[in-house]
């Protein structure tokens, strides 16, 4: 992130309704940064509700740096945390700077400017050491006295003078680089602390290594004296057999004369002799052993003396134990420890000649590339100058011998002197310190040694060595004073916390450091561990390590941008996991010459590819001079040319445009500026041929691109044949000028002499280049052809002519004119929704029709059950009108005609910007998914055809522009008019949705998404006397009809016909979907309509237009009942209700349907009935019975039975062959032979009817008391007041399961499996049935608290929680019982009776709608138990609500689902998004 950025942070799934605490470092405004002050972040709430699926904090991003945070909950304070990374604000804009690389006097700097780049990175301008190595500094406080002149003497005020003046007259930046891991050898200061670097006093593990080190250094001067040749090995070693006699001098006479694994054994007669001694005095002899020798191991000496390991004699006791205290037995004790001592002795010696197998290799491996290898730099024969291999440790005194030498080890003053060198071992570790203790590198010598330099050892933190971190935070600051950035040298080798603690003090200094670094960890994981720590600014990125053009390309693709068409991504977003922003430079200090490796014509492609990258580029120098070597940052003395514009080939001193590719690089690198000052951050790379790679650069908003053809050259064109035929190219857009093209040819200038003074180039080589010409000016290009393919694509095909290998063609190409405007259009109209689309937009005089109104005001006429049609209709629901969801060709078809569908896709397409995904395929090809959009909504009437108009309206100016565009804008149309839809939904709601959370209003775009007209209308009609009734023409026959909306149970499976209306599903969802969304004229219109259906005292399950309603439920009246109290309760004067007029379909049980408006009465009436007939009982059987309403059912089933029981008021009812309540899972198996028998009959009085009905008899009286009701009872049989009465005295007496075999209330003790719950029935027909746990009971205890205990209530719920509850949903039956079972699988046919054809659907599956009343009743009766138990509990169910909310989140359908297989898992039986799964979920969100 870059500064001005706002970060938020938000709570997970897992987090949500927790206590958490965010913690930062990130300083408060004003304030400094200390990386261990932290401190707390407050959380914002933007609905004012304390809701955690919106709440944030968050952080304004103002100052560039590395910074931590880390969050804890509960009594945790750290569970888990990351870095933030603020990158300083962009000088030159984004992918703007072109850096060069110099090594050599500040004074000779003219030529960056002139040839383009605006960053100069100089190597370190300290006095170097003895080595004359640019990263080998001998005082990191001064500044170089050889850049002084003899009469002068340049401070560092005066480098700042220079950064200042390149900065000011000609906008140059300057970094530099810091190098905290090593030291010249020669460094004053090391010499004086010692301790600063790894010597033998502070790091004694090292001494093995540093004898070693001194005998390979004698046998170093013994090859050099020719002393070994009698053995085959002299002093110039340039064959195999020589190589081999470095190995039989090592292992015959070095290895054995130093006996290196001594320092890691023991002195085993010594230590058995202080065993004897310990026997002798009787020590732990107290029991028999027979000699077991395990756990004894060798203790390391921590002084590191030959022959100082110890072993732990307690250890030795316990382990070997004499038979007696014999002499005899003791000395035969002492033998089986003498024994393991030597065999201990043999394992530390095995190991040493392991190590030494490994140092022999690494020697020998040194030798070969420093003396044979082709690439190597041939140093000849062995010499002082010229060792067999670098040292790894200083020795600074006189020369003696070996003997002499290991006589000082016991000389600490002498030995603190002795210190490691620094270097790098090859495929080691990053984060892991090579010379600290358990590490065997030294020894081994796998260290790719500077024998320049020593490795500082800085410890844990200042107070570890206090003189080097204070005198390198003292570097660090005056570098960060004087230059605008630095470099971490050798970065992966820096110590994390060293490189954290100076950038911060650098930081200090200039806090809008640039921060670059070279890492070579070999993983880009753990590359991110050190930008993250560190806040790297751009990580250094090598042209060079491609092998050939295809990998090139590839590396701009990766470095260089997002890709041409991206989607427009919002401003507010969440953060995507994404690579370092890379410096990517065509070569670095540290490559081989690309002119050895490639050949001198491929210098200017690469270069051209390299800057067409949308990131930082550089070089360095001498690559465009065409330098034919690598410039040694160790050798290398000579000074660069200077600059002279007029400066011949042949010059060795000064360099102009006719040097090397210099005119071609200047080109480059003010293109590369230009792009990314204007906004061209897309990229597309095209593998033309093996040699030829395109890379486009576009911009987004004028859709303007440069296309740079380049012709690779990475063989030499004189040995290798290139073929003479290239391919055609076809540029989308009208080719406006050639920015450039450029070829590298040769001249009569001489061939290349290297200069002993200037470091020169090759002169026999320069660039041809024109710039900014036509295309008919062009030498390149031979032909330009222009094609169309289709209306909306202009191609321009151009074919070449000598585009040699080493050639560069710049195109600047626009969209054609007609395309261009349309565009320019089209951002117009988008900019009413985002400000993004205002640059490149072109207002238009007279625009279409369809366009002149803001799309808002459109939208704002739309009814819900507009935005229904325009947002979601599943395929079933579509199909009626004769349409269907879309299908992408070889995909899968969406999940919604309307817009939801393709926003559920191209949520996930569009964060990754994935452009190859198939929706994004089958826009470029067609306008068939563009045209479906559109036209679904232009067929329509009113308002709603209004949208489909703008929406064409849009799309005609869409099918004109490139189809690579079309995905992106699309996308931009599609969103616009999706969130504004929503808006506008969310306006026509109520205030608790308007002003909710995210996940309130994602759950109430669920009553948009149920809630919707049919071509056939699905609900009987309404009584005409009623107002606001909504109507229309019917499209069937053309008569005006009432076009009342209806609640569809579940989609895809419930959704259209006649199994779109069922009784019991829409009045569990009629709450949460329709008055707490505000929609209570909708809510009104369907208890009505239902009302009006009323027969035997029953509502229908199956509605089926009333006309094939199906009178089979027992509970559906009682839900109905249950939401007409509500909507009186809920909607102001929502009593009025009552008096309402209901057409009644059936006024007498046997009649046949009525015509509308022919039998009428009010509300009232019809509840009195429900309730009388029930309290009279109600017994028949079902019309039609038999096979044609269910094939399954057995003829028992058809008798539908329900009443109140006198004993006790509870309504009771069924048979074991039918199911009257909501869990109704029939048998379907012959197999199984559990055909017409229900799972769950749930017969006798089924524990959520009592206490709705409970609920019910209580509001009536409410009702009768206020007035409002004209009956008090059902005549001759009780009072309503009597059977509230009976109910409030039964209930817990009947239900309450105590567990004790006393309790009088109790007929089966021998049945109770679970105590402390409620019975899930009273009376069934299999008395198990009444004690199985299931979850209904908690529906009881939210519409009738008043039946239960509170502390009962809240045992049976805790019980419920450890047993039931599931990640979504409730299990629907105790998996302890023997039936459960939580798979549920429709089409098993087995011979399981329990389990065939899906028979276990409400035996263990996790529904989801029971959720709601089981966390309604835990924030109930927790308030009831005080304050700390209603907080535990609110923590509790916002977690669980939290997976709800990621579940919407994740889903295409954006819903929840009917049920889930156990623990959560997905069941591809059940409807994907369910109305009562989100009306329930709702209801909870509502009550807290």
């Amino acid at each position: 992130m870059y500064r001005r950025f706002e970060l938020q942070f938000r709570l997970g799934p897992t987090l949500q309704g927790r206590r958490v605490v965010v913690h930062t470092n990130y300083p408060l405004e004003g304030q400094p940064f200390r990386r261990n002050h932290f401190r707390v972040l407050e959380w914002g709430f933007p609905t004012g509700g304390d809701d955690d699926s919106d709440k944030f904090c968050t952080l304004d991003l103002t100052i560039a740096g590395s910074y931590q945070y880390y969050f804890g909950y509960g009594d945790t304070e750290r569970s888990g945390g990351g870095y933030i990374v603020v990158g300083p604000t962009p000088l030159y804009g984004r992918g703007a700077i072109s850096s060069s690389h110099w090594t050599a006097s500040p004074s000779r700097r003219a030529c960056e400017n002139v040839w383009g780049y605006n960053m100069i990175h100089f190597t370190p301008l300290q006095t170097l050491g003895e080595s004359r190595s640019c990263y080998s500094l001998a005082d990191q406080l001064n500044f170089n006295p050889e850049f002084s002149p003899d009469s002068q003497s340049y401070s560092w005020e005066d480098v700042g003078a220079l950064v200042k003046k390149l900065k000011k007259e000609w906008n140059m930046l300057c970094i530099t680089d810091v190098v905290y891991n090593h030291t010249a050898a020669n460094s004053v200061w090391i010499k004086e602390h010692p301790e600063c670097g790894y010597n033998l006093v502070n790091s004694p593990h090292l001494r093995p290594a540093w004898v070693l080190d001194r005998a390979i250094c004698h046998l170093t001067t013994r090859v050099a004296e020719g002393r070994y040749e009698a053995k085959g090995l002299p002093a110039d070693i340039t064959n195999e057999r020589h190589l081999n006699a470095i190995r039989s001098v090592l292992w015959q006479d070095v290895y054995p004369q130093i006996k290196l694994w001594e320092f890691y054994q023991l002195k085993v007669d010594n230590t058995v002799e202080q065993f004897r001694i310990l026997l002798l005095n009787g020590s732990k002899q107290d029991r028999i052993g027979t000699g077991r020798k395990q756990d004894l191991r060798i203790i390391q000496d921590p002084n590191y003396q030959r022959f100082g390991s110890t072993v732990d004699l307690d250890s030795a006791l316990e382990t070997f134990v004499p038979h007696s205290s014999s002499p005899h037995h003791i000395e035969e004790c002492c033998g089986w420890l003498r024994q393991k001592l030597n065999e201990l002795n043999e394992e530390q010696y095995n190991i040493m000649r392991q190590h030494q197998e490994q140092a022999a290799n690494c020697i020998v491996g040194n030798v070969v590339y420093e003396r044979l290898a082709e690439h190597g730099p041939k140093l000849g024969p062995v010499c002082a100058e010229s060792p067999l291999v670098t040292r790894y440790f200083t020795f600074p005194y006189r020369d003696m011998t070996l003997e002499q030498e290991m006589q000082l080890l016991d000389q600490p003053d002498k030995t603190c002197h002795f210190l490691a060198h620094n270097g790098w071992v090859m495929g080691d570790d990053p984060l892991r310190n090579f010379a600290e203790p358990g590490s065997h590198v030294y020894v081994r010598r796998e260290l790719v040694c500077w024998g320049d330099s020593v490795k500082l050892r800085y410890g844990n933190g200042p107070e570890d060595c206090p003189y080097l971190w204070a005198h390198m935070q003292k570097y660090t600051e005056i570098t960060a004073t004087y230059f605008h950035g630095v470099r971490l040298d050798n970065c992966h080798s820096t110590p994390l916390h060293v490189a954290e603690y100076m950038l911060d003090a650098a930081r200090t200094a200039r806090p809008n450091l640039y921060v670059v670094a070279e890492l070579f960890t070999g993983s880009e994981d753990l590359d991110n561990v050190f930008v993250t720590k560190l806040g790297i600014t751009s990580l250094i990125r090598e042209a060079m390590s491609a092998g050939d053009s295809h990998e090139e390309g590839r590396l701009v693709h990766r470095y260089g941008g997002e890709p041409v068409g991206a989607f427009v991504q919002p401003s507010l977003r969440p953060l995507m996991p994404a690579i370092a922003h890379a410096m990517f430079l065509d070569v670095t200090h540290d490559n081989e010459c690309p002119i050895q490796l490639r050949s001198a014509l491929d210098s200017l492609p690469s270069a051209a590819m390299v800057s067409m990258a949308c990131c930082a580029t550089g070089s360095t120098r001498g690559y465009d001079e065409l330098v034919p070597h690598q410039i040694s940052v160790v050798k290398e003395e000579r000074f660069y040319p200077k600059w002279n514009p007029s400066a011949p080939p042949t010059s060795a001193d000064e360099v102009g445009l006719q040097t090397g590719i210099i005119a071609g690089k200047l080109a480059l690198n003010k293109l590369h500026q230009e792009l990314a000052l204007q906004g061209f951050l897309q990229v597309f790379v095209d593998q033309v041929d093996a040699d030829i790679v395109a890379v486009t650069r576009h911009c987004p908003s004028t859709h303007q691109s440069v296309v740079v053809v380049c012709r690779t050259a990475f063989q030499d064109p004189k040995t290798h044949q290139y073929d003479t035929n290239v391919p055609p190219m076809f540029i989308p857009g009208k080719i406006e000028e050639v920015v450039l093209e450029a070829r590298t040819v040769e001249r009569l200038a001489g061939s290349y002499k290297k200069d002993e003074h200037y470091i020169n180039g090759m002169p026999e080589y320069t660039v041809d280049i024109k710039e900014h010409i036509s295309l008919q000016e062009s030498t390149m290009v031979k032909k330009a052809g222009e094609t169309s393919k289709g209306p909306s694509e202009y191609v321009q095909e151009i074919t070449f002519q000598k585009l040699t290998p080493g050639s560069v063609i710049a195109f600047r190409v626009s969209l054609d004119p007609k395309a261009q405007k349309l565009a320019g259009r089209l951002r117009y109209y988008l900019t009413q929704f985002s400000p993004k689309y205002r640059k490149g937009s072109v207002a238009e005089d007279n625009p279409p029709a369809a366009l002149r109104k803001p799309l808002a005001q459109l939208m704002s006429k739309l009814t819900l059950a507009d935005l229904n049609i325009l947002l979601f209709r599943c395929d079933a629901e579509e199909q009626e009108d004769g349409g269907g969801c879309y299908s992408i060709p070889g995909w899968e078809s969406l999940k919604y005609a309307g817009l939801q569908g393709l926003m559920s896709v191209l949520a996930d397409v569009r964060p990754n910007n994935d452009l190859g995904h198939p929706v994004c395929d089958n826009l470029r090809q067609g306008d068939w998914l563009i045209d479906f959009v559109s036209s679904r909504l232009v067929h329509r009437e009113g308002p709603l055809a209004q949208v489909g108009q703008w929406l064409a309206a849009m799309f005609t100016y869409l099918k004109h522009i490139p189809r690579y565009l079309i995905p992106c804008y699309f996308d931009a149309i599609l969103v616009s008019t999706y969130t504004t839809a929503l808006d506008a939904a969310h306006k026509l709601m109520s205030s608790f949705i308007q002003n909710g959370s995210s996940f309130v209003r994602y759950l109430a775009l669920g009553s948009v998404q149920m809630c919707g007209v049919g071509r056939l209308p699905a609900l009987p009609p309404l009584s005409a006397r009623i107002e606001d009734i909504p109507y229309r023409i019917s499209p069937i026959t053309g008569q005006k009809e009432q076009c009342c909306v209806s609640l569809a149970a579940g989609l895809p499976h419930f959704s259209s016909g006649i199994f779109r209306c069922w009784g019991r599903d829409t009045f569990i969802a009629l709450r949460g979907l329709l008055l707490l969304t505000g929609r209570h004229t909708e809510a009104r219109n369907i208890l009505l309509a239902f009302a009006g259906t009323l027969r035997h005292g029953l509502i229908p399950n199956l509605l089926g237009e009333g006309r094939c309603a199906r009178y089979n439920c027992r509970d559906a009246v009682w839900w109905w009942l249950q939401c007409i109290q509500d909507y009186a309760t809920h909607v102001p004067q929502g009593h009025e209700i009552l008096r309402c007029p209901v057409t009644r379909m059936y006024p007498t049980d046997d009649c046949e349907p009525k015509t509308p408006g022919e039998v009428e009465q009010p509300l009232y009436d019809v509840i009195q009935e429900a309730l009388q007939r029930h309290l009279e009982g109600i017994s028949y059987r079902e019309r039609n019975a038999g096979p044609q309403i269910d094939q399954h059912m057995r003829d028992e089933g058809f008798h539908v039975v329900a009443k109140v029981d006198p004993a006790t008021g509870f309504v009771a009812g069924g048979n074991r062959f039918n199911c009257g309540t909501w869990m109704d899972k029939m048998g379907e198996s012959d197999r199984a032979k559990n055909k017409g028998m229900p799972a769950t009959p749930r017969d006798g009085a089924a524990v959520e009817i009592v206490g709705l009905s409970k609920s019910a008899v209580r509001w009536v009286l409410e009702l009768h008391a206020k007035g409002l009701f004209p009956y008090d009872g059902a005549t001759v049989f009780i009072s309503y007041l009597q059977w509230n009465q009976q109910l409030q005295q039964s209930f817990e007496a009947g239900y309450w399961v105590s567990g004790d075999p006393q309790d009088p209330n109790e007929k089966h003790p021998d049945l109770v499996h679970k105590k402390g719950i409620y019975k899930d029935s009273y009376g069934a027909s299999s008395p198990w049935c009444d004690y199985q746990l299931r979850p209904n009971f908690t529906i009881a205890m939210v519409v009738s608290p008043e039946l239960f205990t509170v502390k009962r209530a809240w045992e049976a719920l805790e019980v419920a929680e450890k047993k039931l509850l599931g990640p979504l949903g409730m299990k629907t039956l105790d998996p302890d019982d023997m039936v459960y079972c939580g798979v549920y699988d429709n089409a098993l046919d087995n011979d399981n009776y329990n389990l065939a054809k899906g028979f276990n659907y409400h035996q263990g599956p996790e529904w989801l709608w029971p959720v709601g009343y089981f966390l309604r009743a835990k924030l109930y009766f927790a308030k009831k138990l005080g304050e700390e138990t209603y907080a535990e509990t609110v923590t509790m169910v916002k977690n669980v609500l939290s997976r709800h909310y990621t579940h919407m989140e994740r889903s295409p359908w954006k819903g929840l689902p009917e049920l889930t297989n156990e623990n959560g898992q997905f069941c591809p039986f059940s409807c994907e998004t369910q109305a009562w799964s989100l009306a329930t979920v709702l209801e909870v969100l509502y009550d807290l």
